[in-house]
């Protein structure tokens, strides 16, 4: 792979790559605000300016300029090299190229940061993007000076909503054009614009339109200041307080990788926002993948219940071994969840089949709704997939035929993961019990003569497929509230209720026993490849 030298420092790039491309991807920041890996290059923030050495054999290019003698206050005439931004400029073999080593490029990036706070109103202690704001962050690196301009600050719009999502406020905004490239680029509908020039100019929502898109928080989320804001978030929670799991996205079979944030102080989580990967969402989320957080907290089961009696977790799983105890296994149907884990799955697949004898295999999960061709799926389940694979050998039958069964009296007694259905399911209440392991209610909750509450996706660690075949592990960041437990682990205490070998005490003893060499029927999952992050969201 060929290189270049970016501060003495050997970076090797791919043909057509940037300078700010190359050393991104060696880790290596070069300070911007309008470039974005993910969008088309602007190059009108002039932060990220380079010092770049002349070819051999050819002289630098120089700049007449006057600089001012501290000394005198006189301008004396003086000469600079032509600095060039990084992310416009393309790397070739062997340049050599000076970032954080140049004087003059520190001095730029300086004024540069001066220009962009002239009218900047600095609002930070009550600005919400406090934090997490570059603009602050690259004036503590390459300024840290008072404001040397002494008129009043020309004013704009402030706290404008944009739309039903989105709040913008013009005096922060440095027009980088980041959300109006975002606009038409990849959510595929520019309804942002730049209005006026120099001081005046600002962003702007098409007459007659709204930032009502799919993807506007992700609009909001490539903004690099302060100046456009999400209801959902803003003023709810600081960021420092904040601390990430590395999750994926619910809403879908996309799959897409999230850091899931929340405060350890009070166990909430507090939102989603996309993690970088490449192979499944770039850069990028949806608006109902970014807000599906908020499931983390709401409709929860976090008590046991036998009918309508709310009792201990001991009390729930000695009823659920009771209701299943005896039966007739050709009179069991077992219902997998695309909505929970592998993990999930394979602790009822495995009860299933290896202890309670019954191969009657159906699938639950949210209907299907529609797909957009960006990130959207079709199938708004995160695991059809992983339950496939698990289930490789006897694929499960649908709710339908579940209901079916029941009508005709061949099903008598289920045990089900999650609430969630595609269809009605009244037809379940001729069931002469049902045990549900869920952390949701739902469609089936209603008819459950046993309830175990199981932790959320956000409360344990586990794997999910999306639909390319992807095994993406999705970590835990808050602590199971009250009595939840991961699913696997309240069946695996169903099991040993039953008086069955199932011993897992850990995520890790699930995990080995998924493995193909211990004989489980989960070779299509313990297969698949898990992703790794390739790095921060930018």
């Amino acid at each position: 792979m060929p290189t270049f030298k970016l501060d003495d420092r050997e970076i090797p790039f791919e043909p057509g790559d940037t300078i700010i491309q190359a050393a991104h991807r060696a880790g290596i920041d070069i300070p911007h605000y309008c470039w974005h890996p993910g969008l088309s290059v602007a190059a009108n923030c002039r932060m990220c300016l380079v010092e770049i050495g002349p070819p051999p054999g050819r002289p630098a290019m120089m700049l007449d300029i006057l600089k001012q003698d501290p000394k005198t206050g006189e301008y004396i005439p003086a000469k600079k090299p032509k600095l060039q931004p990084a992310c416009q400029q393309r790397v070739a073999e062997g340049m050599e190229v000076k970032s954080e080593s140049s004087e003059h490029v520190s001095e730029a990036r300086g004024a540069v940061q001066e220009l962009l706070l002239l009218n900047h109103p600095v609002d930070c202690p009550i600005c919400d993007q406090a934090g997490e704001c570059r603009l602050q962050d690259y004036w503590l690196q390459h300024q840290g000076k008072g404001k040397r301009m002494h008129d009043e600050p020309v004013h704009k719009p402030k706290a404008q909503v944009f739309g039903p999502t989105i709040v913008y406020d013009g005096e922060r905004c440095i027009v980088c054009t980041r959300c109006v490239r975002f606009c038409e680029e990849v959510a595929k509908d520019p309804v942002l614009d730049v209005r006026e020039r120099g001081n005046l100019n600002e962003i702007v929502v098409s007459p007659g339109r709204q930032l009502d898109h799919g993807y506007t928080l992700m609009t909001e989320y490539v903004c690099p200041v302060g100046a456009l804001t999400a209801t959902d978030f803003r003023f709810k929670a600081r960021v420092w307080f904040l601390r990430s799991a590395r999750s994926v996205c619910q809403g879908c079979a996309t799959g897409c990788n999230a850091f899931l944030d929340y405060d350890p102080r009070n166990e909430t989580v507090y939102r989603h926002r996309p993690r970088e990967n490449l192979k499944v969402n770039k850069y990028w989320m949806c608006d109902e993948g970014m807000l599906d957080y908020a499931r983390a907290h709401e409709d929860r089961f976090i008590n046991a219940y036998v009918g309508e009696d709310e009792v201990s977790l001991e009390a729930g799983v000695k009823a659920a071994a009771k209701a299943l105890k005896g039966v007739d296994p050709e009179r069991v149907a077992i219902v997998l969840s695309a909505q929970h884990s592998s993990e999930d799955n394979f602790a009822l697949l495995t009860l299933a089949r290896d202890f309670l004898g019954s191969g009657n295999l159906f699938i639950s999960g949210n209907a299907e709704g529609e797909g957009d061709g960006v990130l959207k799926h079709a199938d708004k389940n995160p695991n059809t997939k992983g339950v496939e694979q698990l289930c490789s050998t006897t694929p499960p039958a649908s709710m339908s035929e579940l209901l079916e069964a029941v009508a005709a009296g061949k099903i008598t007694h289920a045990v089900a993961l999650g609430s969630a259905a595609p269809i009605d399911v009244e037809g379940l209440s001729s069931l002469k019990k049902l045990v549900l392991v869920s952390p949701f209610d739902g469609a089936l909750a209603g008819y459950a003569d046993v309830l175990l509450p199981a932790a959320t996706w956000a409360e344990s660690t586990g794997t999910f497929v999306n639909f390319a075949g992807l095994a993406q592990e999705s970590e835990r960041a808050v602590r199971p509230e009250q009595d939840a437990r991961p699913a696997w682990k309240l069946i695996a205490a169903v099991g040993r209720e039953l008086g069955y070998a199932m011993d897992w005490q850990r995520l890790s003893d699930v995990r080995l026993a998924m493995a193909p060499d211990a004989g489980a029927a989960v070779a299509g999952s313990a297969a698949a490849e898990v992703s790794a992050p390739t790095g921060a969201a930018e």
